[in-house]
């Protein structure tokens, strides 16, 4: 294996976001603000859920695992994407690539199970609340989400090898700001077009899966709630449940276009600005949904900030 500038034969590079941009260091400014704000708001929404025992609820347990998802998920890529602006060689290892298209595609797997399964714990809920404490038990939390890890992570383990089994023998330049699949096939020597068949087959069973789920979920919702008598029992069911169907409507959206959508309707460039959205900003906005249109998130954070306070407060004085 050759080497040339410290760089392996085998690396990849990785032509980023914006190809020959003045608007590089507003570009990094926005991002580097997304990614801080993204990480905080769910290392926040994590703690809150942990110490907080009001939100010791299925729910709120499901919600921790959405956050833990969304921080590894965004770490998967941007501080990558962040260093290679600023980057003379843009490069990324083959063996870094690998990890990278793994824990992607486990994370966003992972995601779309998830989202799946709390809109059944909110069918459970509604339609069934007293039932609610046996139903969504503590075993059964940790079996859906066992269950949405490993689903996640069984498609990473099935995707990753295939990919990185291909020849790349020609131009190791890919056109994206990671290590995306449908990138990165675009580089291989050898026919492909079976395999993107079978993954695209995958991917649309995968999106398939959670979508009968949160379909059927919020069908039977919306006619318990239609059934409702109470004015305050339906604004109840539609507050616990708008942040969730916000949520699910941003992220499969994006996911559609990236893996539903046949390649002949893609462009890189349309490529690049949908995984952008879905892979930076829809980590940063899933904790703010979920904490800005929940009292009881708000309640827990001014509650342990007023805590955090007095305890700063008492240090001082005894200082």
């Amino acid at each position: 294996m050759s080497m040339k500038n410290g760089t392996s034969s085998s690396d990849f590079i990785l032509l980023g976001l914006l190809v020959n941009s003045k608007a590089t260091v507003i570009v990094f400014a926005v991002i580097f603000a997304v990614f801080v704000v993204a990480v905080i708001a769910n290392l926040v929404m994590i703690v809150l859920i942990w110490v907080d025992s009001r939100l010791h609820t299925p729910m709120y347990f499901l919600l921790s695992q959405l956050s833990i998802m969304d921080t590894l998920f965004i770490c998967t890529t941007v501080p990558k994407l962040l260093i290679d602006m600023f980057s003379i060689e843009k490069t990324i290892s083959f063996v870094a690539c690998g990890i990278q298209i793994f824990l992607y595609l486990t994370m966003i797997g992972s995601e779309f199970f998830l989202l799946g399964l709390m809109a059944y714990d909110r069918y459970v809920a509604v339609c069934n609340p007293l039932r609610y404490p046996v139903l969504m038990n503590r075993r059964v939390c940790l079996l859906l989400a066992a269950g949405a890890w490993f689903g996640g992570s069984l498609d990473g383990f099935l995707l990753t090898p295939i990919t990185m089994s291909f020849p790349y023998c020609g131009s190791h330049s890919v056109n994206h700001f990671f290590c995306e699949i449908p990138a990165v096939l675009r580089l291989a020597c050898a026919d492909t077009s079976l395999y993107e068949t079978l993954m695209y087959i995958c991917c649309v069973l995968m999106l398939l899966i959670p979508i009968s789920i949160i379909s059927t979920s919020y069908s039977l919702i919306l006619l318990t709630v239609h059934r409702m008598r109470s004015a305050e029992g339906r604004k109840k069911a539609f507050t616990t449940c708008s942040s969730h169907l916000t949520v699910v409507s941003i992220f499969y959206g994006a996911a559609f276009y990236t893996h539903v959508l046949p390649q002949s309707f893609h462009t890189p460039e349309q490529d690049k600005v949908v995984s952008a959205f879905y892979t930076i900003i829809t980590p940063m906005l899933n904790p703010l949904i979920y904490s800005l249109r929940n009292k009881d998130v708000m309640g827990a954070f001014k509650k342990l900030f007023a805590q955090c306070s007095s305890a700063q407060k008492v240090s001082t004085s005894d200082a």
